[in-house]
């Protein structure tokens, strides 16, 4: 009797632990299964994770006079959505898509913009898209939330009426960084033979090889040493890129998360400066050609 006691007290104060202890996600792959994303190349994936939350320093609050607007267009859902636009100085077809972070389209991303657009000689219509339709933050638990919220199908849709707006005859580069890294990558994907170059800065990357088949460009990858986007993963995606017979070139700069990022306050100068040489060169031969 009293072993059968002690067996079942011991079984209880198992469960108890179980249910009510600590427990902290020990790898990626468990907290995968805990919080599902729309895809494995998501990193919606990672959102809720304390720990890839602390790679996201809050930014440091810039006050920015913008050259451009906020204008709207209709997206195929049937919807508006909005962007920040920079046209061109004189009429053209050439066109670069902007994404943000996961922070949401805030003034660092329309500062980053205008550069883009001087820096290509103001013949480059820049539309920086608003993947959150008007959300912002700046606490790294909130745009968690938010990245975790947002549909799959919306952003699609989103990106789609950037491409209507933009017109049949444009021809489209892409830039984004973290969350916009990933959708820079996907826009290319989605704009079809319109797609012309594809910079994407820290960002998952796509590795499905029959969607990278689809791919009408190269893509210039500028990455982060980090857990997450890690290096396994990066080289995986050029073996992917090889594999669907698309031309890769990337660098992993021995920088946290969010290096090329002004407002962060773990901001690298010089490995920015780099990076963004590396993305102007590459952007300018895409119009060129």
């Amino acid at each position: 009797m009293h072993k059968l006691l002690f067996i079942a007290f011991t079984i209880l104060i198992s469960a108890i632990s179980w249910v009510f202890g600590p427990r902290q996600h020990q790898n990626e792959r468990e907290y995968i299964v805990c919080h599902p994303a729309d895809s494995p190349d998501d990193m919606a994936q990672f959102a809720s994770n304390p720990a890839f939350q602390a790679l996201h320093l809050s930014p440091l609050t810039i006050n920015y006079q913008a050259q451009g607007e906020m204008v709207k267009f209709s997206t195929p859902d049937g919807t508006d959505a909005s962007g920040y636009l920079v046209k061109s100085k004189k009429k053209s077809d050439k066109w670069l898509f902007v994404y943000q972070e996961w922070w949401g389209l805030n003034d660092h991303i329309k500062k980053e913009a205008d550069k883009f657009y001087s820096d290509l000689g103001g013949d480059v219509n820049v539309l920086a898209l608003d993947m959150y339709d008007g959300k912002s933050t700046s606490d790294p638990k909130e745009a968690g939330q938010i990245m975790q919220s947002v549909k799959q199908d919306r952003l699609e849709s989103i990106v789609k009426g950037g491409v209507n707006m933009a017109g049949k005859k444009s021809k489209i580069a892409s830039v984004g960084w973290c969350f916009g890294g990933g959708w820079s990558l996907k826009s290319g994907l989605i704009e079809g033979p319109q797609n012309v170059g594809v910079v994407m800065y820290y960002g998952m990357p796509v590795r499905d090889v029959e969607k990278l088949k689809t791919l009408n460009s190269d893509v210039l990858g500028l990455f982060a040493t980090e857990q997450y986007i890690s290096r396994e993963i990066i080289e995986d995606f050029a073996a992917k890129m090889k594999e669907a017979g698309k031309k890769l070139d990337y660098k992993i700069f021995e920088g946290v998360h969010g290096f090329a990022n002004p407002s962060n306050p773990k901001y690298d100068q010089a490995m920015a400066a780099e990076a963004y040489g590396m993305a102007l060169g590459y952007l300018k031969k895409k119009y060129t050609m």
